[in-house]
């Protein structure tokens, strides 16, 4: 992905959301020894500020496990949660088995459960006051609210096309008549899956264990025992490195595996 870019030097990211719970976003970015930025960002319809919070910062932790980083990087954040969560609160978490200090679960556990296993010792998280000018901040915040507004796909700026597309961006296709009612929800959001499919296909996108996950809606667990190509449907899933992965779309009447 850096391609002679250099090292990750910068790595910024927010959540937004309208509501809480509503329609919300996520926006994050890398920056290169070279002066190159590579953003990312995605939606989801019904979600929460800290779920989009920990997304992002998700996102960017598997990015860097594939990249040359500075000594001094730091993944900035203006979310006290997303830090709190994962310096002071996270190991007593685990020793009561993802529960709080109360004996409630812990909310927002599979995101939790994935940054932990996500986590780059190396690189560590620091706080940004938010709204404050700091530029990265700023962008990352403008991404992520631009996202929750269900807008469409803000302009990334993106390097080797790796730009991130998250899952919930194409719009419902409605039936025809009135142009009040729906398809049913579980065919719209098959829909929904399939195009973003054929969109990740064509344009070559590499994907996260997670954002695979996300899109085949199977466990994370069974999918990160998978090493060899796999078909989902119409695509072939062809792994490009580690815990991620690339779709083909397969010929018609193709018996690829």
């Amino acid at each position: 992905m850096a391609d002679g870019r250099g090292r990750v030097v910068a790595a910024a990211t927010d959540g937004a959301c309208s509501g809480n719970p509503g329609p919300g976003g996520w926006g994050a970015l890398l920056r290169f020894e070279d002066g190159s930025v590579e953003e990312f960002g995605g939606y989801a319809p019904a979600t929460t500020n800290n779920r989009m919070e920990l997304q992002a910062a998700l996102h960017v932790l598997e990015q860097l496990k594939e990249l040359p980083c500075h000594p001094d990087l730091k993944i900035r954040t203006d979310s006290k949660y997303l830090i709190d969560g994962l310096s002071k609160w996270m190991a007593g978490w685990k020793r009561k088995g993802w529960r709080t200090a109360a004996g409630k679960p812990v909310l927002n556990q599979d995101l939790w459960r994935a940054l932990d296993r996500a986590r780059l010792d190396h690189v560590p998280l620091a706080y940004v006051k938010g709204h404050s000018g700091d530029p990265d901040n700023e962008r990352v915040d403008q991404i992520a609210v631009s996202f929750s507004k269900g807008g469409g796909t803000p302009a990334l700026m993106s390097g080797q096309g790796s730009a991130s597309i998250a899952l919930g961006l194409v719009e419902p296709i409605k039936e025809a008549g009135d142009g009040e009612d729906f398809a049913p929800s579980d065919l719209q959001r098959l829909l929904t899956r399939l195009e973003l499919a054929d969109r990740f296909a064509v344009r070559g996108y590499g994907l996260s264990l997670i954002e695979v996950a996300q899109l085949v809606e199977q466990p994370i667990e069974q999918l990160a025992n998978k090493t060899a190509p796999w078909r989902w449907r119409d695509w072939l899933l062809e792994p490009v490195g580690e815990n991620r992965w690339r779709l083909h779309r397969c010929a018609a009447g193709s018996d690829q595996i």
